[in-house]
């Protein structure tokens, strides 16, 4: 994408870097790959992946994680501290580290916890974590609730030059609802999640960030009104950078 290259060539690649573009004949290979059909893009980076280890192997593992993310070409995954211990400490993030050093087969970056055991009631260490090597913190899973802890987050991550990725959800709206509040959830009989529990803590976060001066990014994005929110703080300048998940905008 920097140089604005997308078409269909040959590759020539000499000691880890792309040589030449273009139609490629004669010459000598130590190797040639049959890439026919197939999409040659820069490694792609997931920062949002749930490795689930330690503690919940039973639905991830840091090597079946990162198995699952280079078949789909990526190189580099941010596992999210949803792993039982939390990512709250220096010797789990140790812990992790050890255990994709052995096991990962692509870079893995950790993301440690906005607060202890990700219960939103007392900050981490983040000086301490960012030392330990991770790359940014969040409660994934888990929203901050409480305003003034959530400011001493955003207030600590910029002074130690971390983002903050946030788990925008108003617990009250929510309400243990399973799928969105609308057509569908009525037909079903299913609990609905209204629109609302998702935006007004966009809101909030954007807000908080924007007095601050801090940088955030707002996870797994699922509704128009909180898009807008994101685009409107973007054009004020707000270091604000969001993502969203295949499943939200296909179905």
């Amino acid at each position: 994408p920097v140089n604005n290259t997308d078409k269909e060539c040959d590759i020539s690649i000499s000691g880890g870097r792309i040589e030449c573009l273009g139609e490629i004949s004669g010459g000598k290979f130590d190797a040639v790959i049959e890439a026919k059909g197939r999409i040659v893009v820069p490694g792609l980076v997931d920062m949002h992946t749930h490795l689930r280890e330690p503690g919940r192997e039973d639905k991830e593992t840091v090597a079946s994680g990162t198995r699952a993310a280079v078949r789909g070409g990526f190189t580099t995954v941010a596992c999210m501290p949803n792993t039982e211990p939390a990512i709250d400490s220096v010797k789990t993030v140790e812990l992790v580290k050890e255990i994709a050093k052995r096991d990962a087969i692509c870079g893995v970056a950790v993301v440690g916890a906005i607060t202890r055991s990700r219960e939103g009631e007392v900050l981490v260490d983040m000086a301490a974590l960012k030392k330990a090597g991770v790359v940014a913190l969040s409660d994934d899973g888990s929203s901050v609730d409480d305003n003034a802890l959530m400011e001493q987050a955003l207030k600590c991550a910029k002074a130690n030059k971390l983002l903050l990725i946030g788990h925008c959800e108003v617990k009250e709206l929510s309400a243990g609802g399973m799928i969105n509040k609308g057509f569908i959830s009525t037909k079903m009989g299913l609990r609905g999640i209204p629109a609302s529990s998702e935006y007004e803590a966009v809101k909030r976060d954007i807000e908080l960030t924007e007095k601050f001066g801090a940088s955030i990014h707002i996870a797994h994005v699922s509704c128009a009104e909180s898009v807008k929110i994101i685009r409107e703080a973007k054009l004020r300048g707000v270091k604000v950078t969001a993502e969203t998940t295949p499943h939200y905008f296909a179905l």
